[in-house]
């Protein structure tokens, strides 16, 4: 039997069932729609409609929709970014058909009436103020904003107070029906269901037939020049986020790059930036480098939060670090161990079955494939170090732009 199994319904909506034998299982609906697909009107559109499909459907009102998978021990979650909306649940095994009509009814009939609309609008201002009080979290946000200026991949989620405030039925109801085309999501499914039922149960809710699809067109961000944004923010420390654009989620470069931001400033107490500014010279609590692809574009960037009188400091050791890596290649062994490292972490990383599941669904949504920890590892293997040259100086090799807070 194969493990992963995949069906497309006649309206575009496709399917992907893993299967695994246990008790507790997961499914859920991911759109091919984010924070980048509003209009300029409609910034924070994506974020709000999501809060609002747990608030009211054509048959149930807000208190039934939580307890319809609280009532069976189960757990009901969404969340947006700049490319996706996902909704899904995890539950007992048993109670699948009442996870997939729960699901169904959710992304198809959802009302979103006015009393609903200000309720959540209030909600969301205080998740916005929430936001803003959390600079270790807000500084990504404004370093992409930095980074895609003037393009729609650069701004903020949750939105802004004038686009907010200007939300009513009418607007969030033509932005569903614009972007929340079956052929644009796909439903995924993750336990030990077996995968016809599976896909008999999609299509009691999802038969009707093909409609065109009219979401907003995506464009590929443009080239701009490095800059620098200094923010007054009145912090205890200063914030430091610096770096640029890179390879979208297809490049076939991408896995070099993540084998050198792991050997950079990925999570393990050794990366190169952890030894060289917090073991080696005690000036940081935290520092770390990260990827982040969309599907035409991505971003690599290293934060740190420091004294304000170690600021440049840390900026000449980042740099020394980023020049190693261009400059010096691995040796074999070097190289052998970092492979080790990263499989490794994947590995530990797979045994989290949520997290498994929602990387299935993103790969699926985005690529129409899955591969296995075993197609990555052998991903992995294959990497050379003329590789991790190439994708070091085409990425290290530009002036970077920074944001500071202080």
């Amino acid at each position: 039997m194969k493990l992963i199994q995949t069906h497309t319904l006649n309206n575009g909506l496709r399917i992907i069932h893993h299967t695994f034998p246990s008790q507790i299982s997961y499914c859920g609906f991911a759109m091919n729609t984010g924070a980048r697909d509003e209009m300029n009107d409609e910034h924070g559109m994506a974020h709000f409609v999501e809060h609002l499909l747990f608030k009211g459907t054509k048959k149930r009102k807000a208190h039934h929709i939580a307890n319809r998978m609280e009532n069976v021990g189960g757990d009901l979650n969404a969340y947006t970014t700049k490319e996706e909306t996902f909704i899904y649940t995890t539950f007992l095994e048993e109670y699948f058909p009442r996870a997939v009509e729960l699901l169904s009814d959710l992304v198809l009939n959802s009302e979103f009436l006015p009393t609903q609309i200000e309720r959540e609008h209030d909600v969301i201002l205080d998740e916005i103020n929430s936001y803003y009080d959390s600079p270790a979290e807000l500084i990504y946000d404004d370093f992409e904003n930095l980074l895609f200026a003037g393009h729609d991949i650069g701004h903020y989620i949750l939105g802004d107070v004038p686009s907010l405030e200007t939300f009513d039925s009418k607007k969030i109801h033509s932005f569903v029906v614009r972007q929340y085309h079956p052929s644009r999501m796909i439903f995924f499914s993750f336990g030990k269901t077996p995968f016809e039922k599976v896909v008999r149960q999609i299509e009691r809710y999802f038969s009707f037939p093909l409609t065109p699809c009219h979401v907003k067109n995506r464009t590929v961000p443009t080239i701009i020049a490095p800059k620098t944004e200094i923010l007054k923010k009145n912090t205890a420390q200063n914030h430091i986020m610096l770096g640029c654009r890179t390879f979208d989620m297809h490049n076939p470069l991408r896995y070099p790059l993540y084998l050198l931001n792991n050997i950079l400033g990925g999570g393990a107490l050794s990366s190169r930036l952890n030894t060289s500014l917090r073991e080696r010279h005690g000036l940081v609590y935290n520092v770390e480098s990260n990827l982040t692809f969309y599907s035409d574009t991505g971003l690599f960037a290293v934060y740190f939060a420091c004294d304000s009188k170690y600021t440049e400091r840390c900026l000449r050791l980042i740099y020394k670090e980023i020049d190693r890596l261009r400059n010096q290649p691995l040796t074999t062994i070097q190289l052998s161990t970092a492979k080790k490292q990263w499989k490794g972490q994947l590995g530990i990383a797979s045994e989290n079955n949520e997290n498994t599941t929602l990387r299935m669904a993103k790969s699926f949504l985005h690529t129409n494939n899955y591969p296995t920890i075993e197609e990555v590892f052998f991903q992995i293997d294959a990497i050379s170090i003329s590789q991790l040259e190439e994708a070091a100086n085409l990425l290290l090799s530009d002036s970077f732009s920074k944001i500071v807070y202080q």
